[in-house]
């Protein structure tokens, strides 16, 4: 087959070369010269994804696949289009089409007849239908479900475990039509590989859920799930550290049960997806009050983290704070949405003096973030751990000289490093007698 994938981000890529493996033609298109020179140099342009850099050389080395920021020259041989452009949201939490809507117009500028364009980019549920079909149709003057067809499929991978993920979770689908539908079933049954469960209510592989509607919706109830599942995790936390009790052990307790399924609290909920899609679904449905609840519940968590910070060092004006961890998540080197941005803001409304260390960027590089670097072994007052790096599973008072208290946000600091240094968790309540309630204001029963 002849596919052409449109944005070769952190997700397109490494799909373009998975499909590129499978002996299929490829052509990637993206918009920045960079990563087309990197692509067709056999250089991965981002580091971190597991398996691109040997896959991405091969696919290169075989002729399976080129990249070009020339529509005209990626668009009319395709047999398939996949669109894996970002669909960004405003300060409001209102979806920006943009770089989506340029991209279709450029797509409908370029279609021939016979061509199926699927959608991997999460979406509002009702895109595919109400604005990426006219768009298609009107700038190729041909028509959807005769000349060619619109199928949505979300992408259901993580960075840096792209590869595996594919392999691992059903592809869900939905068409605007059944014929776009097959269409779509046989092109991913042909492109992916899909390792055998039995865990799943029916086979691994191709799931067509009926509609692009469906399909859509599948994804954003997925992520905003796992939102107001953390939500929900973070305020068991913030009660269970007010009132002397181990939230992590109850967390744990509670999961022992299989219908309970609580995630773990922490200091902020990052990346491109959960703190993102929840707000999609609210564009969808305004009445969603829960989704709504848990998403400000989130975001207030690096507010917070500051908080127990004071609590635990006192007032921190001109107190020289670092925070651990840049990226939204351990090994990753993203920022996207991190907690970093919110933690820092929270200290320096509070007088502090925040630098931050992470040990996938460079000084350069985090002061492009508009942050102040830290060096491990330099003097510091105080801590807050926001990102769960391998590499901070290990760190104590001697890699911070100075620190006088610590916020762990993720759970992952070994206590028995810190003796002597006041060390705060995340859901944990601070040391104290057995059942002691720093809340004097709760007693049981009450609501």
């Amino acid at each position: 087959m002849k596919i052409t994938v449109v944005g070769l981000g952190k997700i397109g890529l490494p799909l373009a070369v998975q499909f590129a493996g499978k002996g299929h033609s490829v052509t990637g298109v993206d918009t920045n010269p960079r990563v087309v020179e990197s692509v067709n140099a056999g250089i991965e342009p981002f580091p971190g994804e597991a398996e691109l850099d040997v896959r991405l050389k091969q696919a290169v080395a075989d002729g399976a696949l080129t990249a070009t920021s020339d529509y005209s020259r990626a668009v009319p041989q395709a047999e398939y289009v996949v669109v894996v452009v970002p669909l960004f949201v405003d300060d409001e939490g209102l979806p920006d089409f943009g770089w989506m809507d340029s991209a279709t117009t450029a797509i409908a500028a370029h279609l021939r007849a016979g061509t199926t364009v699927i959608y991997e980019t999460t979406m509002p549920v009702g895109t595919c239908r109400t604005r990426w079909k006219p768009a298609l149709e009107q700038g190729s003057a041909l028509t959807e479900g005769i000349d060619f067809w619109v199928v949505f499929s979300p992408e259901r991978v993580l960075t840096g475990r792209v590869f595996a993920d594919l392999r691992k979770y059903p592809k869900l689908i939905g068409g605007l039509d059944p014929a776009g539908a097959e269409r779509a079933r046989a092109f991913y049954e042909a492109v992916l590989d899909f390792d055998i469960r039995t865990d799943l209510p029916r086979p691994n592989g191709v799931w067509d859920l009926g509609s692009a509607e469906a399909a859509e919706l599948a994804k954003l109830a997925e992520t905003t799930y796992r939102d107001v599942n953390i939500g929900l995790a973070n305020q068991f936390a913030r009660f269970a550290e007010a009132n002397g009790i181990d939230a992590l052990a109850v967390i744990d307790a509670a999961n022992s049960q299989p219908y309970s399924h609580i995630h773990r609290p922490g200091i902020a909920v990052g990346g491109h997806c959960i703190p993102v899609y929840p707000r999609l679904y609210l564009w969808n449905d305004p009445a969603a009050t829960v989704v709504r609840a848990a998403r400000e519940a989130n975001a207030a968590m690096p507010a917070y983290a500051v908080e127990v910070l004071a609590q635990t060092y006192g007032d921190l004006s001109d107190a020289r704070v670092v925070v651990l961890g840049a990226a939204y998540r351990g090994g990753v080197k993203e920022t996207a949405f991190s907690g970093v941005f919110g933690t820092v803001a929270a200290l320096r409304r509070r007088g502090a003096r925040a630098v931050v260390h992470d040990p996938l960027y460079d000084d350069d590089e985090l002061a492009a973030l508009g942050f102040t670097a830290y060096h491990l072994g330099t003097s510091v007052d105080a801590a807050i751990l926001q990102a769960d790096h391998p590499e901070y599973r290990a760190i104590g008072p001697a890699d911070l000289p100075g620190v006088r208290a610590l916020v762990d946000g993720r759970a992952v600091t070994d206590e028995s490093r810190w003796a002597g240094v006041p060390r705060r968790v995340i859901g944990v309540a601070p040391a104290g007698e057995p059942g002691e309630s720093p809340d004097r204001s709760w007693r049981p029963g009450r609501g």
